[in-house]
């Protein structure tokens, strides 16, 4: 099975106007993966056309050991280490609690809306608001060539 490491999408990016910042993500997103821990694991849900759920695994971390800043189109999730209990003895410890620092690119016009930590699961809600006068528009096409001005 072949693993894909790289990416070349010569003919896409010819045929694309303005993504280059896009082409730039993916390319980072696909040069950063292999060496990336995995850690926390994570769900990224989409519920409808516009509204999206981030889900991070994080046990053991509470709401003061959590941090989430967005700026621009970059969240980031941030957990420093609980202080950990000296007395415990653990004969297997297989929930880890260390520090951890995620990051997510988001679309132009994604909001952070609210996040909550429920039963070990940080879910961020996210959507999306597209201002009215960047929503497409349908343009009129007059087949006489002649451009009529409406009043």
């Amino acid at each position: 099975m072949t693993r894909l490491t790289t990416l070349n999408l010569p003919h896409l990016h010819k045929a694309t106007i303005g993504f280059d910042r896009l082409f730039n993500e993916l390319e980072r997103g696909f040069a950063n993966s292999p060496n990336g821990n995995g850690y926390p694991p994570y769900n990224i849900e989409q519920l409808n056309e516009d509204e999206f759920m981030i889900s991070l695994a994080v046990a053991g971390f509470s709401m003061d050991n959590l941090e989430i800043t967005k700026d621009g189109n970059l969240l980031t999730v941030e957990g420093t280490a609980p202080e950990s209990d000296e007395q415990v003895v653990y004969l297997h410890k297989g929930i880890s609690s260390r520090k951890f620092r995620r990051e997510f690119t988001l679309a132009d016009h994604v909001e952070v809306v609210n996040a909550t930590l429920e039963l070990g699961m940080l879910n961020v809600h996210l959507v999306r608001e597209v201002p009215e006068a960047l929503k497409p528009k349908k343009i009129a096409i007059n087949n006489n060539g002649v451009i009529e001005h409406k009043e």
